[in-house]
């Protein structure tokens, strides 16, 4: 989907109003529990209530097109691991920015923290990757969270990044 796209404006709606209404389930959080290492849970349970439930989203729709293997869904559920607790404000300039519509940012940039959240949005791949190998995620778990924008498996990366702008 290319940024700016109609279909990327839906899509950023879509998840802006997701973002604002996320709830993870004790039932939900105990079925990952379920298959998750105790450092692996402790990831997940760091992570922004609505990357939580993205991810959950995520591994839903990759299980939903029959996928069993392990180390993708695990991506799939800690993929934007890095993108913290920022705000939403930092999140939409983030996304405008990816459409190359950067004035807003400018605009803002000057206020306490904003700069810094807009970075860590931009960098969270390579931050969600360092994070899942901190928490003992296999290696081929860690490139595809790595390379979830710009797959280098072209089969595994690819239905990670389909699932992701999915959800």
């Amino acid at each position: 989907m290319r940024p700016g796209s109609v279909a990327w404006w839906v899509t950023k709606v879509r998840q802006t109003k997701r973002h604002l209404l996320a709830r993870v389930s004790g039932r939900e959080r105990q079925a990952a529990a379920a298959w998750l290492t105790p450092a692996q849970l402790a990831l997940f349970d760091s992570m922004h209530v609505a990357d939580r439930r993205h991810g959950l989203d995520v591994v839903a729709a990759l299980r939903a097109g029959g996928e069993t293997d392990r180390e993708l869904l695990l991506a799939g559920l800690l993929h934007d691991a890095g993108k913290g607790h920022t705000g939403m404000v930092p999140r939409i300039l983030h996304a405008l920015g990816q459409a190359r519509i950067t004035w807003p940012a400018r605009a803002v940039g000057w206020l306490p923290g904003m700069t810094p959240a807009i970075q860590r949005l931009r960098d969270h791949a390579d931050t969600s990757a360092q994070l899942a190998e901190a928490a003992g995620c296999p290696p081929r778990t860690v490139d595809l969270i790595r390379w979830q924008d710009a797959p280098r498996d072209p089969e595994a990366g690819e239905r990670l990044r389909l699932a992701d702008e999915a959800n």
